[in-house]
């Protein structure tokens, strides 16, 4: 199954499943409210009204998980382009959900970074609240996968040791189209699909999700032994090589240009880069 959440015209969000060329409606506000209920893919299979899937504007898959969970370092030729050993264990830190936006949305460069950098990921979307799982209860609690594009600014990631600072900044994040459940992929819970970045028409990142290091079971059970993950959470499971950081010159994001993320079988985040323009803003 297809699952996405849909904006509509007055303003609210609908859950709804992507069939072809139609939306069937689940009766949910959004994807997460879906999978916090029970036997949700039970009532993702039922048939509901449905509308033309043609000019259907995609929230941000999960519009407000609880957590957001990110590992750095997790694809073999992307940690060796940064110069770093193999990790022993996933490298992790958080974003909020107010970084999210949607599969077609503006992604906002703020104008306290000149090192705005790509990062295609797979995203991993949890349907079942799980702590401490391991086997078949961590393979159980994955809903299912989304494309997600952890746009960096590097330039305050590395002001210091801990990465959060470059990582979070507001509406920079997509993340979508929809959840694609594991049966659907070539893997199912561990999916070895290819996965991209395009910039302007040139490909700047590709490799295959069957490279993690750590897979999206691993993971689970790593996140888990901390912390009870919840229905609609989120895992970005870390980057290929090609960032714009790692070239020699480095290349970052500018004002005007398109981004496109894809994994194969979860469909692109296709966004323009635009200037931030709020007001409020200031230098640090």
């Amino acid at each position: 199954m297809k699952l996405a959440t849909i904006r509509t015209a007055d303003g609210a969000t609908r859950a709804v499943r992507v069939d072809d060329d139609r939306l069937v409606g689940l009766g949910a506000a959004d994807v997460g409210e879906l999978l916090a209920a029970p036997g949700w893919r039970e009532r993702a299979a039922a048939d509901g009204p449905t509308h033309e899937r043609a000019g259907a504007v995609y929230a941000p898959v999960v519009p407000q998980p609880s957590k957001i969970v990110c590992v750095g370092l997790n694809y073999r030729n992307h940690i060796l382009e940064m110069g770093r050993d193999l990790p022993e264990y996933p490298t992790l830190f958080a974003k909020y959900a107010e970084t999210l936006i949607g599969a077609g949305d503006d992604i906002v460069l703020p104008p306290e970074t000149a090192a705005f950098d790509w990062e295609c990921e797979l995203a991993v979307i949890v349907g079942a609240p799980v702590r401490r799982a391991r086997g078949a209860a961590a393979e159980e609690a994955i809903a299912g996968f989304a494309v997600l594009n952890d746009v960096t600014c590097r330039d305050w990631q590395f002001r210091t040791r801990e990465w959060l600072q470059g990582k979070t900044w507001e509406a920079t994040t997509p993340l979508g189209p929809y959840l694609v459940t594991p049966d659907e992929l070539p893997g199912g819970v561990r999916p070895k699909v290819a996965i991209s970045t395009v910039l302007d028409g040139e490909t700047v990142q590709r490799d295959n999700t069957g490279d993690l290091l750590f897979d999206p079971v691993d993971l689970v059970e790593y996140v888990s032994t901390m912390i009870t993950l919840r229905p609609g959470d989120v895992i970005a499971t870390g980057t290929p090589g090609g960032v714009g950081h790692a070239r020699k010159p480095p290349r970052y994001l500018r004002a005007g240009q398109s981004l496109v993320t894809t994994v194969d079988g979860l469909g692109s985040c296709v966004n323009r880069i635009v200037a931030g323009t709020d007001a409020a803003t200031r230098a640090f």
